[in-house]
């Protein structure tokens, strides 16, 4: 059993992947500040081995206090996402890059540090072709330049990096603004999407699949750490239409519409190879068919999801 500890473990992979360590036998801390209210992980309370602090990453004292007594550490506090950090700089500096600097500080070199960057480290990237984790980055906004900083120190720590493409799927704490789970929301609630430059290309993936891949890193630390992981579906490797198509398989009334004069301001336009992880062992099982029924399913339940930044991940 190992002891963990995961800040921002209320958000959307948070809350999934603090269920699924609790359910291996494992010890979990979380600190959350519960900014928006969220009550994501009261159906874990019954676990004797699962602890909740209501608290901020900013706080050093209670920060530095938790580090030191785990084993394993998780940082996946974040201010998510271009619009919410543009709006406050200092906020996401000080969240995204300084909580995980200070955890860096505080570790010792017997911790396992398993840290969650993202795809849109390769910046605007190139439609058609693949990007490794030799790949250079270059984040094109202040979100991006945040979490990579902090990658780069979690690396030089001998920690491990977990490059994620676009998540989807359910999780008790649900985001509906994520591509995926958007445009299967559209199709099911409006019936029809309007997309701009829809021959953008991403790269996806499940948020259990993820949770494995931090539950993967966990048990398997010494031959990984050190490294950075791109994380994906190595079948989704899609451009927006493709997507949309995919999901009208299951909305066969989805209108799917193009705007060829305006521009979609999110320049991203990569595909992604996760074959350095996969030949670890640690391969991707829930397809996007799957998870796009699994979405479908959901949304009659929770017809009025609103959109928002959220500060976890």
């Amino acid at each position: 059993m190992s002891k963990v500890l995961i800040t921002g473990g209320a958000g959307y992979i948070g809350s999934t992947l603090t269920r699924m360590l609790l359910e291996r036998d494992n010890e979990v801390t979380v600190i959350d500040n519960l900014m928006y209210g969220q009550s994501s992980l009261t159906n874990l309370c019954s676990y004797k081995t699962f602890n909740f602090i209501e608290g901020d990453v900013r706080d050093e004292d209670l920060l530095e206090e938790q580090v030191k007594k785990h084993d394993v550490i998780i940082p996946l506090a974040a201010i998510v996402g271009f619009p919410a950090c543009e709006k406050d700089k200092e906020l996401a500096t000080a969240v995204n890059y300084k909580h995980v600097w200070n955890i860096c500080k505080w570790s010792s070199p017997d911790q396992k540090l398993i840290y969650p960057n993202t795809n849109s480290g390769y910046g605007v990237g190139e439609g058609d072709t693949l990007c490794t984790e030799e790949t250079p980055l270059s984040p094109i906004s202040h979100y991006g330049n945040t979490k990579c900083n902090a990658e780069a120190n979690i690396l030089s720590k001998g920690g491990i990096s977990l490059r994620l493409a676009t998540v989807f799927g359910m999780s008790p704490r649900f985001r509906n603004d994520l591509l995926v789970n958007d445009f299967v929301y559209r199709a099911f609630d409006d019936g029809f999407i309007v997309l701009f430059e829809k021959h953008f290309k991403r790269n996806f993936v499940h948020v259990v699949d993820v949770c494995d891949a931090f539950i993967y890193m966990i048990n398997n630390y010494n031959k990984a750490k050190g490294e950075a992981y791109n994380v994906g579906l190595s079948s989704a490797n899609l451009s927006k239409l493709e997507l949309c198509e995919k999901i009208k398989e299951y909305v066969p009334n989805f209108a799917i519409l193009s705007d060829d004069i305006n521009t979609d301001p999110d320049k991203r336009n990569y595909i992604v190879s996760s074959e350095k992880i996969e030949k670890l062992g640690c391969k991707a099982r829930v397809s996007l068919d799957d998870g796009i029924q699994e979405l479908l399913k959901a949304y009659p339940m929770i017809r009025k999801v609103k959109n928002s930044n959220y500060t976890n991940l």
